[in-house]
């Protein structure tokens, strides 16, 4: 019989060869292999909570809501009315006529899949877990905490506040990243506008809060997967950021957790995908949501994916964060206690992607 230690040890062996490997998991599909290695493998009694939350979609009619950023000139306040019961409700909604080309759409999701399906020998000069390094490649970043790896690797790129040099960039994707960077943090600036009115705020109030002053890059790559019933592309889990704004490729995979069930959320073509994060939902005292979400694993392939974190994330910034005074009143109490960002990542980050909230651990006592 093998004992709970040395079966501990045979897996951190195994996480350790796959790390060593500098391969990620393209690496490991690109073997042939039929079945998955066990450190992928969802252990059982991370199914057991389904028998409340469906693993399968729902078949009711909802759907996540698709707004026309086109209609902020002649219809703002309808436009706001929508992101304010999107932001309280569900946490998600699309955004369509948002200002980004479709010329550059396409280039960033083209120059993604071709960073990861680059030469080891190539990609591996980027592979890396040093906290603080701007640009990196690597998969899983909580590869040791974890309960089970996920099938995915990524190019993490820190954008911003402080400037990127381009040079840091690998060359297949520099200069389509600089330009999607540069349009999608205007995007934000917009959509923080949106989200500032709907809490009944002045329009640059979330942004005179550095919400929208630092952000990251991270370029997701889901290879096909042979038994993607036994894994995930991406453990439940809600974003450590203010708001993240994801293009996605035609495969689909993502989903949210609503109201207990799982709701896809397909890809709209030239639509982007925005979500509330874990640092806005505190900051609005709970009025803004941001909900759980998952990535299916896929026999197609390979799916990519670009994220858009917003959040200075571990740069240097003295500024503690806790809900905002005007949306405080004595029936609606702080929910939070303040916190800087470095704290709420590092606390986040040495949790990994286990399932629960962070915000429950900043929540006050009462």
């Amino acid at each position: 019989m093998v004992s709970g230690n040395s079966s501990n040890q045979g897996r951190l062996q195994q996480l350790k060869a796959f790390d060593e490997s500098k391969a990620g998991v393209k690496g490991i599909a690109d073997a042939g292999i039929t079945k998955i290695p066990a450190i992928f493998v969802r252990p059982t009694a991370d199914y057991a909570g389904e028998d409340q939350v469906s693993g399968q979609t729902t078949q009711t009619q909802f759907s996540i809501p698709v707004l026309d950023l086109a209609e902020t000139v002649g219809r703002r306040a309808e436009v706001i009315d929508g992101v304010r019961r999107a932001a309280e409700s569900v946490g998600f909604f699309q955004v369509v006529n948002h200002g980004i080309p479709k010329r550059v759409l396409e280039g960033m999701l083209e120059a993604a899949r071709g960073f990861h399906e680059l030469p080891r020998e190539v990609k591996v000069e980027y592979y890396s877990r040093e906290l603080m390094r701007k640009v990196k490649f690597g998969s899983n970043f909580d590869l040791y905490q974890s309960r089970f790896a996920n099938w995915r690797d990524s190019l993490f790129c820190v954008m911003g506040p402080e400037p990127l040099d381009p040079q840091e960039l690998p060359p297949v994707c520099r200069d389509i990243t600089m330009e999607y960077s540069d349009q999608v943090h205007k995007l934000g600036v917009t959509l923080f506008e949106l989200l500032s009115e709907a809490l009944g705020l002045k329009p640059d109030h979330l942004f005179e809060l550095d919400c929208a002053k630092g952000h990251l890059l991270l370029s997701h790559y889901y290879p096909p997967c042979p038994e993607p019933e036994l894994t995930l592309g991406t453990t439940k889990h809600s974003d450590p950021d203010f708001l993240t704004i994801l293009l996605q490729d035609n495969i689909g995979g993502l989903q949210v957790l609503c109201e207990n069930q799982w709701i896809d959320v397909p890809p709209v073509p030239g639509a982007l995908v925005v979500n509330i994060g874990d640092l806005l939902q505190l900051i609005s005292n709970d009025r803004f949501k941001s909900v759980e979400h998952q990535v299916l694993a896929n026999l197609e392939g390979p799916r990519v994916s670009i994220a858009c974190f917003f959040t200075l994330h571990l740069y240097p910034s003295t500024r503690l964060y806790g809900p905002i005074n005007e949306l405080l009143s004595e029936n609606h109490p702080p929910v939070y206690r303040e916190t800087s960002l470095r704290d709420f990542i590092a606390y986040y980050d040495g949790k990994g992607l286990d399932g629960n909230s962070a915000l429950t651990h900043f929540k006050c006592q009462r």
